[in-house]
């Protein structure tokens, strides 16, 4: 059946081949400039005696301070009974600590010329801030309490809770959200993998006690970082660091460990969520791809990129401008220390939810079954290399991949690794990739639209057409 499909898809989308030749470029623009390499910054890194992992980027000039700091274990750490638990921590950890109320930290962080955010991901914790450089030491040391001493006051638990309440239905109001989140649970079933947010139960369940006793087992300087970037003397710096979290210990229970997900494929079936009276359907595949640290990782960037991971992809101009299927069309590669997903979405015409999954699954085996060309090459990696080289001339950009790098357990130099792998990979890497990891036979399909457009348009390709779980 596989095969069969496979040849399906490129047979029925044979018209679609010489809608894709290159067209040249106009006569009149200019060439590419000469290709430079990514700047990436210089990072001094240190441990403090009680476990803590400091990564310091000074930069002068601009008269600002972006610190991040890194928490192992979200989402996938929660306890099985609450899900999304970390969501809640990350709303409250800053509304009080032992020694000041959650107006006392916002003022004082203000006085510095910053705020707070926090968020919580799948395998950690991210608390960042910003502050003018002559505020440095006044903005640390409110980070060093919020990550030492979060009480999480009863009343602003109760408000936070209200508030998440309502963003979550207000998400599930939303059919990329249900698509998102029904592919979680085909992809990692019940591993601590397939939770992406809290749940009307769970949030329900939720206490102050339980985010006290959760902070204080997995808040600990033996599972955290702080990367500093900005303006500022590395030793005055570490030595402020040292200062404020001295006196941070970590309990004497082992940390958090958690089992990784099944690496077995996903059924290749379309999984459908009902919804009445909906104009439109909302298709989301996906597929398991490398993980962050394989040796494959950037070529595989580089050929999700090609296929649908920017502007000017086959996949947006196939089913966006050549056919008009779609407005929005993409595929985003996601990667962390133990697994990763190549994910492919677009928001179609109910009239044309087969004919638009049919393209989907021909730009996949094209990428399976031929070889970029120059010009697909060179544009990828031109953007990979320039979009990143944007992003890290901004503080608290340089200062979130790091963060990132240290939560998947790789060393700071990736962060200047990265262009240089980028612009290693040749077409032959791209198309070796092209064959393991994007064949349509891998992905799983979720469709959320009309139940009676779903299976009468999609029951064509021959797979089983189920309810979501």
């Amino acid at each position: 059946m596989k095969v069969v499909l496979l040849g399906a898809a490129l047979l029925f989308s044979a018209a679609a081949a010489s809608a894709q030749k290159e067209q040249p470029l106009p006569k009149d623009l200019p060439p590419f400039g000469q290709e430079k390499p990514l700047q990436a910054p210089t990072v001094k890194e240190s441990k403090l005696e009680n476990g803590l992992t400091v990564w310091l980027v000074p930069q002068p000039a601009f008269p600002k301070v972006s610190f991040s700091i890194a928490v192992a274990g979200g989402y996938t750490a929660d306890p099985k009974d609450l899900p999304g638990l970390s969501d809640l921590i990350s709303a409250t950890i800053d509304q009080g600590t032992k020694s000041r109320n959650a107006r006392q930290i916002a003022e004082a962080l203000q006085s510095a010329g910053g705020d707070l955010s926090a968020n919580a991901g799948k395998e950690g914790f991210y608390i960042t801030s910003s502050v003018l450089s002559s505020k440095s030491a006044d903005g640390l040391s409110v980070l060093a309490d919020v990550l030492q001493n979060a009480a999480f006051p009863d009343n602003e638990v109760a408000l936070a809770k209200r508030n998440l309440a309502s963003s979550l239905e207000a998400q599930e109001a939303n059919p990329q959200f249900l698509a998102s989140r029904a592919m979680a649970k085909v992809l990692y079933g019940d591993s601590p993998y397939s939770v992406i947010s809290a749940t009307k139960e769970s949030l329900a369940a939720m206490a102050p006690a339980n985010l006290r006793s959760e902070y204080a087992r997995r808040f600990r300087p033996d599972r955290a970082l702080v990367v500093v970037v900005g303006d500022f003397s590395a030793d005055k710096m570490l030595a402020t660091i040292k200062e404020k979290f001295d006196a941070w210990r970590s309990p004497e229970e082992a940390a958090i460990s958690v089992p990784p997900p099944s690496d077995a494929g996903p059924e290749h079936a379309i999984f459908f969520i009902s919804r009445a009276d909906s104009v439109q359907t909302t298709l989301s595949l996906a597929a398991f791809g490398p993980k962050r640290t394989d040796s494959d990782y950037e070529a595989a960037v580089v050929a999700n990129t090609i296929y649908g991971g920017s502007f000017g992809s086959r996949l947006t101009s196939n089913i966006r401008e050549d056919k008009g299927y779609t407005y929005t069309p993409g595929s985003n590669f996601s990667a962390s220390r133990v697994t990763g997903t190549i994910h492919t979405s677009a928001d179609v015409r109910n009239a044309v939810t087969g004919p638009a999954l049919n393209e989907i699954f021909y730009e996949l085996n094209r990428l399976a079954t031929t070889s970029p060309t120059e010009r697909e090459m060179s544009q990828a990696k031109r953007f990979l290399i320039g979009i990143k080289a944007i992003q890290l001339q901004i503080h608290s950009a340089v200062a979130s991949e790091l963060s990132n790098l240290w939560i998947q357990h790789l060393p700071a130099s990736e962060i200047g690794d990265y262009g240089k792998k980028i612009s290693a990979v040749t077409a032959a890497d791209v198309t070796s990739v092209g064959q393991k990891y994007f064949p349509a036979a891998r992905v799983a399909v979720v469709a959320v639209g009309q139940e009676n457009v779903v299976r009468g348009q999609l029951a064509l390709f021959g797979l089983p057409i189920k309810p979501a779980p």
